[in-house]
């Protein structure tokens, strides 16, 4: 079957509109062991069906291509192809993702979720024993399924594409049964501990497989890493035999929408999240709940990046933390910081605050895994202690493992308090800040405050330094530490070597949202 196929819009009260294309249709076992393609022993064979269309500017977000599947099917494979324009300078071109839903429909939430690739591949298969990285094994039962296709960008032209579904006919396997990564680690009891919440394996958009990431991971002193591809959580049977007792794995997904993207961190193992949403449909609060309904954090990442559908538009009510630094440091960086920032300045005494984190979104060589990493003060290397420690804020952002930092504040009564914690003090009670750091050579120290920048210092060529700084609560409500290297473009500060989260003064005691 070739050619442009009939279609329809189907609405649904509160969504995006949803194209959905003609019915594709296929013979059957007997058809294809008598006459089809490939036909075998048992009359086993396999049947090909192509669909070519051309979608219109201001498509939809999604395209369904309902596909009815006949009993005996062992194997369905799809590729696709479509066509980039000729467009003007400053014009998104084509760009078109992919994935699947089983018989089991597409409703939102995802229960007939099989896989999603993006635009990041050219085509995939599943069966019972085995699938592309980003899909699902599991049995191929008959019913209707649908290749949903994602127009990310249409050009002015349309954007043209050919999909080709193949079903190959036969006794299906075994699906095997995931194994999952443990929830804890050996670790060192009560420390700081090293992490990279955001990155990317061959599972989605990324180049490196599991093992080259765990090994990547070590290699950069890491204690705990997260999986984290886009709309799918088929990693998370893929690391068995990776994690050990110096490193943790944790499990997630970063949900890629049109208005932004978030990260779910250190959900349930097999926990799907869908991302089939507008800020508009006001549905984002549902699924946040469910990530953590699932044991996970939810995380928007770089809040502020450029790329066409990456800035964060579903707000931060919802949001756990917030990934401020994303990668190598760049200007989208400094606006998240200062974002954020601002946020701590408008804590009210005992309020709600959002913590922060960094991480390497890493994808491929020569993105760095670690570089940022964020450093957790946890109880223990398990899953439930780092979420615990990020989530409370008690934690600090680094380029790399070289890099430490230490801050707190002592009170003229002798009590102290860290990263993430309250300082209880009156108001004009004296307060002396602590900061030292170590691998940092050349970059300067600063403290930040709900003033501002109060104190900058140059680090020795050794990189290690400290500071004391007094203070008092009624002067300062919050203080953060930077560590930054020497300054780039003139007259803007450097990039970051390190930050921390702040540590509260005066006042009744202030915690995380």
């Amino acid at each position: 079957m070739s050619g442009s196929l009939g279609r329809r819009a189907v609405f649904a009260a509160g969504t995006a509109t949803v194209l959905t294309l003609g019915r594709v249709g296929f013979a059957g076992p007997a058809a294809a062991g008598e006459g089809g393609a490939g036909a075998g022993a048992g009359g086993a064979g396999e049947e090909t069906r192509t669909v070519s269309g051309t979608l219109p500017p201001g498509a939809p977000d999604f395209v369904e291509l309902p596909v009815d599947l006949p009993r005996g099917v062992r194997e369905i494979e799809v590729s696709y192809t479509y066509e980039k324009a000729s467009v003007p300078a400053g014009t998104p071109n084509n760009a078109l993702d992919i994935g699947v839903f089983d018989e089991r429909g597409t409703g939102l939430g995802g229960e007939g979720f099989r896989g999603w690739s993006g635009g990041a591949r050219s085509s995939f298969f599943l069966r019972a024993d085995a699938a592309t990285p980003g899909y699902l094994p599991g049995p191929v039962r008959a019913g209707t399924w649908h290749i949903l296709l994602g127009p990310y960008t249409v050009a002015p032209q349309g954007l043209p594409y050919t999909v080709t579904i193949t079903l190959r006919y036969g006794a299906p396997g075994r699906t095997p049964r995931p194994v999952h990564p443990p929830q804890r680690a050996r670790g060192r009891g009560r420390a700081w501990y090293r992490g990279d919440c955001h990155l990317h394996s061959v599972h989605s958009d990324g180049r490196r497989t599991p093992a080259e990431i765990a090994a990547l991971a070590r290699a950069a002193g890491l204690d705990f890493i997260n999986t984290s591809e886009h709309n799918t959580h088929s990693s998370h049977g893929a690391w068995q035999g990776l994690w050990g007792d110096d490193l943790l794995i944790l499990t997630g997904e970063e949900i890629t929408t049109r208005n932004g993207h978030v990260l779910a961190i250190g959900t349930d193992p097999g926990t799907f999240v869908d991302w089939r949403y507008r800020a508009r449909e006001n549905r984002f609060g549902r699924f946040a709940h469910g990530i953590r309904r699932a044991g996970g954090l939810v995380v928007p990442a770089h809040p502020h990046a450029t790329c066409i559908g990456c800035n964060w538009k579903f707000g931060f009510a919802d949001a756990d933390l917030v990934e401020v630094w994303n990668g190598p440091f760049t200007p989208d960086d400094e606006v998240s910081l200062a974002a954020w920032d601002a946020t701590l300045a408008t804590v009210r005494p005992g309020g709600p605050w959002t913590p922060a984190m960094g991480s390497s979104d890493a994808h491929r060589d020569p993105d760095r895994v670690g570089g940022p990493q964020t450093v957790v003060l946890a109880e223990e290397l398990s899953r439930d202690a780092i979420l615990a420690g990020l989530r409370a804020g008690r934690a600090y952002v680094a380029e790399s493992a070289a890099v430490t930092v230490s801050l707190t504040a002592v009170g003229s009564r002798g009590r102290r308090a860290g990263i993430g914690e309250h300082l209880p003090a009156e108001p004009a009670e004296p307060v002396t800040v602590h900061c030292e750091v170590s691998g940092a050579p050349g970059c300067t120290l600063s403290l930040v405050t709900d003033q501002g920048t109060l104190l900058t210092t140059a680090l020795p060529a050794s990189g290690t330094g400290s500071v004391a700084w007094p203070t008092t609560p009624r002067r300062t409500t919050y203080v953060r530490a930077e560590l930054r290297h020497a300054p780039t473009v003139p007259g803007l500060p450097g990039p970051l070597a390190a930050f921390t989260n702040p540590l509260f003064l005066g006042g009744p005691g202030r915690g995380p949202a």
